[in-house]
């Protein structure tokens, strides 16, 4: 590698705040939301047009169940609830979508409320803004650096909140991390007008996508690889599907030749199920993209060491926290290429699911050795610990690169989760400015108890 010395410049300091979130994912919006309404001076940098992360940009408008596996407790509320009950006055929800009560939404809808919600609580939005650096003195951050249509400019705060996703600002403060032995694939998806009942009733499908046995049966045709995946219809909309037929394998997209290579291969792969479509769906119907995703749907890149992993046994098996900060039910979700999808469940049970619709079942607890009798957890919690840093005092991240190992990773990155995290680094933000106290120094116990008391589920 050849190198340009770039000449020294002074930089203006545009802004300063008590918090400075970086990203602008539901996951950083709830930070930012959290710590103001709890009385910081709060400023969040996005680098899009417009806030919500994969849920709006990536098109993904799906939220999880509220409630544990019995649907008898509600486990998850706080904004992520309070976000849904805003769409509600607008009807732009759909409640209990699947057999998983799952929750459905317009995913520019969530991009108008974030807006809102930010707006109204007083943070300071830095839209179409790119973090370009850092400037620190080894164990404090003094400010960030940003690129936007002003030029380079200066963000100083008390408290920063990298919720990037991949981690950007660990990755400058060279915190140590690691990568999955296999990284669960992205993908690309996009909003597709067009009904695919007859190729339900045609082949007899029952309970997974159409989609995904007409593009297998395909595929060589097509010159697409083998895959699975989902759609759900978007609420208010006629005959209009989020489909997300289009993983992009082997690729790691905190790199940028792997994540420029992602969005041109899963473009392609959209355009090409939108032919198949054409030519194998119904005669009658007309199939049309929409709309695409504006960024790929990343599920997994590098995960940053804190100090706690997270690891699947002890969420399967439910273990208790004092310092709770996350509540979820979601499976031990993993994506592989050639397997498909593995589902481990509280239960006990698992099953996977290859490209070719082969579905093979099983229970866990019982090839591991462990009681398959008696009561089982109905969800499982994550400690305030798994998010705490030990290199810099006025530093916490929050999102997908969180500290846990290949199956917990696989339950723990969905959105109602991640949302919770976002919300417990706001919290923690926050206290660690109000005590004068290093991140490192912050009492969980009472991170989970202000979360409860501002209408998270009972964490403490």
């Amino acid at each position: 590698m050849t190198f340009i010395n770039e000449a020294p410049k002074q930089v203006p300091v545009i802004h300063e705040a008590d918090i400075c979130v970086i990203g602008g994912s539901a996951t950083g919006v709830f930070a930012a939301v959290r710590a103001a309404r709890l009385g910081a001076k709060v400023v969040i940098v996005e680098c899009q047009n417009s806030f919500g992360g994969v849920a709006s940009n990536g098109l993904v408008g799906l939220w999880h169940t509220f409630l544990s596996t019995d649907f008898k407790t509600q486990v998850i509320s706080g904004l992520t609830e309070e976000t849904l009950s805003r769409f509600d006055e607008v009807d732009h929800t759909i409640h209990g979508a699947d057999d998983a009560k799952s929750h459905v939404f317009n995913p520019v809808e969530l991009k108008c409320e974030l807006d809102c919600m930010l707006q109204e609580c007083g943070v300071k939005i830095y839209l179409h803004t790119y973090y370009a650096g850092i400037a620190t003195d080894g164990r404090d951050i003094k400010a960030i650096f940003v690129e936007n249509k002003d030029g380079r400019g200066a963000i100083k705060a008390k408290f920063f909140i990298d919720a990037t996703g991949d981690g950007d600002l660990c990755r400058d403060l060279k915190i140590a991390r690691f990568e999955n032995d296999h990284i669960q694939p992205p993908t690309y998806v996009f909003l597709h007008q067009g009904d695919d009942q007859i190729i339900v009733d045609r082949c007899q499908i029952v309970g997974s996508d159409p989609i995904t046995h007409l593009l297998n049966e395909h595929c060589e045709e097509f010159d697409i690889e083998r895959d699975w995946g989902w759609a759900v219809k978007i609420p208010g909309l006629n005959k209009m599907k989020m489909r997300a037929n289009t993983h992009v394998f082997n690729v790691n997209c905190a790199k940028a030749d792997d994540l420029t290579y992602a969005e041109l291969k899963g473009r392609e792969k959209m355009r090409k199920i939108n032919k198949l479509l054409r030519k194998y769906g119904d005669p009658n119907e007309t199939y049309s993209i929409v709309s695409d995703c504006s960024y790929i749907g990343i599920r997994d890149t590098y995960h940053y060491k804190t100090k706690y992993q997270a690891n699947s046994l002890d969420l399967l098996m439910g273990k208790n926290y004092d310092d709770c900060i996350l509540r979820g039910t979601y499976n031990v979700d993993a994506h592989h290429d050639k397997e498909g999808i593995k589902f481990l469940r509280l239960d006990g049970t698992y099953s996977v699911e290859d490209s070719y619709g082969n579905i093979r079942e099983g229970n866990w607890r019982a090839e591991q050795g462990l009681p398959t009798d008696g009561p089982m957890p109905t969800f499982y919690q994550l400690p305030f610990k798994a998010i705490v840093q030990e290199d810099y005092n006025n530093l916490i991240a929050a999102g997908r690169m969180i500290n846990a190992d290949a199956s917990a990773f696989g339950a723990l990155r969905v959105m109602v989760n991640l949302n919770q995290i976002g919300e417990a680094a706001g919290v923690a933000a926050y206290l660690a400015i109000h005590q004068n106290k290093a991140i490192q120094d912050v009492c969980g116990v009472e991170v989970a108890k202000t979360m409860s008391a501002g209408g998270s589920a009972n964490l403490g």
